[in-house]
């Protein structure tokens, strides 16, 4: 293997593994592999942000850009302008550590600009959901239900383990393992109703 080889492993490696993280991000897919993006601090009270000084500059974002850039310069210094070995490879640790800076800065201004996390987001107590799945007497279904703009769904049972087709409005009155535990919205309405009178 010639450096000319080497550098542009490095940069296949490096394009490759940053393009299927956009298309995975941007399509939502799970990938079954997860990568750790450095310490991210959630703040506990309702209304803390996102801590972005605790995104570690190496991450596999960073890294990634980093080998692409360092491949791709150092593949084009050995190839096109035949520069020997020392000067090929300084110029690509200089790309690559510029392509790594770069979206490290991009990674710092979305995780400033996400938002807001606040931990009561993520409580299904409460959350209203359509069945997508029917769910049958005494059995699993699935419901559809909105958090933070975003279509989710998750596996659901029936308080009493009664059927509730598919389309009717529940509310989720508790959720273990995964599993939310629902009741018809106009049920539950009349309970709360009947409660407060």
């Amino acid at each position: 293997m010639n450096w000319e080889t080497f550098f542009l492993v490095c940069f296949g490696v490096g394009l490759v593994s940053t393009l299927v993280s956009f298309f995975a991000g941007a399509l939502h897919l799970h990938l079954p592999t997860k990568f750790h993006m450095g310490h991210v601090g959630h703040g506990h009270a309702p209304g803390a942000g996102v801590n972005v000084s605790h995104i570690s500059a190496f991450n596999l974002p960073t890294i990634m850009a980093f080998l692409a850039w360092f491949g791709g310069m150092g593949y084009m210094m050995t190839h096109n302008f035949g520069l020997g070995l020392t000067v090929s490879m300084l110029v690509s640790v200089l790309a690559g550590l510029f392509g790594g800076a770069v979206v490290y800065r991009i990674l710092l201004h979305v995780s400033a600009t996400d938002g807001a996390i606040d931990p009561a987001d993520d409580d299904m107590i409460g959350v209203v959901g359509t069945v997508d799945s029917v769910i049958r007497n005494g059995g699993t279904g699935e419901v559809v239900y909105l958090r933070r703009g975003t279509r989710h769904t998750c596996n659901a049972r029936t308080e009493d383990g009664s059927v509730i087709e598919k389309g009717a409005e529940v509310v989720v009155t508790k959720f273990e393992h995964g599993v939310a535990w629902v009741r018809r919205w106009e049920e539950f309405a009349e309970s709360t109703t009947a409660a407060k009178a």
